[in-house]
């Protein structure tokens, strides 16, 4: 499947070049808009694979719209310019930019670039996903921990017990460990 890239370029020479370059590339371009405000808004409609924006922009510049866009997405946004001030690069590592490419921009150099950029998301977003699966895993835990505790304080059983009498339960109805323990809870929780 190739990926859809987003080219927000005020310059339409420019714009049409990145895109010709990247549709020979084997990319498929879903949008080319020219200002920041159109870029919000088809970042949040569109959700491209990669966004390749330019800094300087009429209405929103570049760098307000790329942290605008990574507040509300992981899109990952590679920025293109005509500066390579140490100004402009520093406010691109603030605004969680995965890549910067001065123009102009030749193919020898804007592909590898977004195949780092588009690399370096999946990676972020496989880690984001691991984070949610062991704080989902976690609470699970403290929840099973907590039902354990009441059925030995309500029963007077030692830990082990309880805890054999909770998965025996899980077992027998085939259900999860982590709903016995919210049934436990909702029954003997005071």
């Amino acid at each position: 499947m190739s990926k859809r890239i987003m080219i927000v370029e005020d310059e339409s020479i420019v714009r049409l070049d990145l895109s010709m370059m990247l549709e020979d590339a084997g990319y498929e371009v879903i949008a080319q808009v020219g200002d920041g405000e159109s870029a919000i808004e088809h970042a949040l409609s569109l959700h491209p694979d990669l966004i390749i924006m330019d800094i300087k922009m009429p209405k929103l510049n570049g760098l307000k719209a790329s942290e605008i866009i990574s507040k509300r997405t992981t899109i990952p946004i590679l920025l293109l310019t005509a500066y390579s001030q140490r100004e402009y690069i520093d406010k691109a590592k603030q605004a969680n930019i995965m890549g910067y490419l001065v123009k102009p921009v030749k193919e020898s150099s804007l592909i590898p670039a977004m195949e780092i950029a588009l690399q370096q998301a999946e990676n972020a977003n496989a880690f984001r996903q691991k984070v949610e699966d062991m704080k989902g895993e976690l609470s699970s835990r403290k929840m099973i921990e907590q039902a354990k505790g009441l059925i030995m304080e309500k029963f007077h059983v030692p830990e082990n017990t309880a805890y054999k009498k909770m998965r025996k339960i899980s077992m027998d109805k085939q259900v999860s460990m982590e709903i016995v323990a919210k049934k436990v809870l909702h029954k003997y929780k005071s």
